[in-house]
């Protein structure tokens, strides 16, 4: 399994100068920090605007300095040595880009100005755009692996599922925190057991990307809400899970706190879409 990577993540030196944050250093180092997890090979495509332009250049759009015959010529040379990496190797799990780069951008790019269209543009970059067949994720979207599982635990069935879910996850390459495979799945337990399971779950919040909680029956369990409710306040996302067919109100699945501090959907895969598994389109999977 590999992934083609933009090769400012693996260099940012590559990038135009003066636009790398140090938020985006952190997003890069945790985009290697999750391939490595799961042993997923770094494939570096080429910089074509370092190419073209040299690695110490001011920023700017595709059509303010790269929208020229030459500058095209030199894309589909490169665009060849990418497409014969992908049939020596088969095709990657996803290729990672860099958001707003007029050569790498997935969802958004700096095209330039160009009538009454705004110089930044929905789509892939220049580059990435000639790959249309191979899924493509922004780093900030690849980065987000860790997961803190929120779910009732009192019961064989509900450890049980929550079991289910946390390999489901695994399987597509998250990182995950389950409390009940902390020991935390019984009451007896003494005051110092009390502390130490809060401070391990509370840490594992903190250090969490994205919460993922399983809200189900009449009412959600207080733990799993008082979860959700920290991590809100934190301003990490919230995926909560119910299949309970229950309302509490004509306009509500659950209490109004929680589905306005979360994104609810109804089954696992519905889990998988709003974490954005970058195996849904590629069909590849690790073993749990």
């Amino acid at each position: 399994m590999y992934v083609l990577c933009s090769p400012c993540i693996l260099q940012p030196g590559l990038r135009a100068d003066g636009i790398t944050k140090p938020s985006d250093l952190a997003l890069f180092a945790k985009t290697i920090e999750r391939c490595n997890k799961f042993g997923i090979e770094i494939v570096s495509l080429p910089c074509p605007e370092s190419i073209y332009l040299g690695e110490n250049r001011k920023p700017g759009t595709f059509l303010e300095r790269l929208n020229t015959l030459e500058f095209s010529n030199l894309l589909g040379m490169l665009e060849r040595g990418v497409t014969d990496t992908i049939q020596q190797r088969g095709s990657p799990l996803c290729i990672i880009g860099v958001n707003s780069s007029p050569t790498c951008g997935v969802t958004s790019t700096w095209y330039g100005a160009e009538g009454d269209k705004p110089p930044k543009r929905e789509g892939r970059g220049v580059f990435l755009a000639r790959f249309p067949a191979v899924p493509a994720m922004d780093v900030a979207v690849f980065s987000r692996y860790r997961v803190y599982l929120a779910a009732p635990l009192f019961s064989e069935a509900e450890r049980v599922f929550n079991a289910s879910v946390a390999r489901l996850l695994r399987t597509h390459l998250f990182e995950v925190h389950l409390p009940q495979e902390a020991g935390d799945d019984s009451d007896a337990r003494d005051i110092q057991e009390q502390e130490r399971l809060f401070l391990l779950n509370k840490t594992a919040l903190e250090r969490s990307d994205i919460v993922v909680a399983i809200i189900e029956g009449a009412d959600a369990d207080s733990g799993t809400a008082w979860e959700m409710g920290y991590a809100f306040a934190q301003g990490k996302p919230v995926i909560a899970l119910r299949t309970d067919f229950r309302r509490v109100g004509h306009h509500e699945h659950v209490n109004l706190m929680l589905e306005l501090s979360a994104q609810v959907v109804g089954s696992t895969e519905d889990i998988l879409k709003a974490l954005q598994s970058p195996c849904l389109n590629s069909g590849q999977r690790v073993s749990p």
